[in-house]
């Protein structure tokens, strides 16, 4: 284990508190530098609904606090991405002197492949999923009735697809490092494609609207993903131990 001198409790959870408190003030700069840009970070969220309503299709709000609580909410988001280094550079100077050599040498390339693939989710969620999805979630409405969606509602449903969307790119950073433990193997995974697929449905139904574009669009990548994961299990999984000899052994005697 990395050297490091014994600390009592006492002084464990001091630090803890110390780095909690710098990650609490981090965020809450990055939510006051957020709010000075609300409309335009609301405005960059709501642009592919925007764009699929066509022109003069607007958010409305239905109570007079919603657009104050909406841009609360974007701003308090925008702060937690402004301050994710410090986060993460607090967690790791917390958790790094009781890790071996060999450990920290995993974790950083963990987690940054981690924050790449989540952000990799995200924007093909927002850049690839959102202007088709939501083209398709207002045609059903046809020459019947106009949509009228809330700033409330819309940044609810995008928040939540946006993590989703960033939650589920991280399955083959998963997948891999369970078969470098030793917890799968790509034997395993080729025999559980079809129960995999059947999870992904699942998965796309209840992550996304109810309907079967928005669910086809999250169910195809996560096939994809989980063939990729194959191949990383192959590259990068544990290998075998050799087989040692009966008659090696009675050589070596």
């Amino acid at each position: 284990m990395a050297e490091e001198k014994q600390m009592p409790l006492t002084e464990h959870l001091e630090e803890l508190r110390s780095r909690l408190i710098v990650c609490v003030v981090t965020v809450l700069v990055g939510f006051f530098v957020s709010y000075g840009f609300k409309e335009q970070l609301f405005a960059l969220v709501a642009r592919p609904l925007n764009i699929a309503m066509g022109e003069g299709g607007k958010l409305i709000f239905t109570s007079l606090t919603e657009p104050f609580i909406a841009y609360l909410k974007i701003s308090f988001f925008g702060g937690i991405i402004i301050a994710l280094p410090v986060i993460l550079y607090e967690i790791w100077a917390f958790v790094a002197p009781g890790l071996y050599s060999k450990e920290k040498k995993v974790i950083f390339p963990l987690v940054f492949l981690g924050c790449l693939f989540f952000a990799g989710g995200a924007s093909f969620g927002y850049f690839i999923v959102f202007p088709m999805g939501f083209k398709v979630l207002l045609a059903f409405g046809g020459d019947v009735a106009d949509a009228l969606p809330s700033m409330k509602e819309y940044l609810g449903l995008a928040t939540k697809l946006l993590i989703a969307f960033g939650v589920v790119f991280e399955l083959p950073l998963f997948i891999v490092t369970f078969s470098r433990m030793g917890m799968v193997t790509p034997q395993m995974l080729r025999k559980g494609r079809k129960y995999a697929l059947v999870i992904f449905v699942i998965c796309g139904a209840i992550l996304t609207p109810p309907d079967p574009f928005s669910q086809l669009m999250m169910a195809a990548p996560l096939v994809i993903l989980y063939e990729i994961s194959i191949i990383g299990a192959v590259i990068f999984g544990k290998k075998p131990e050799p087989e040692t000899d009966v008659d090696d052994i009675d050589d070596i005697d």
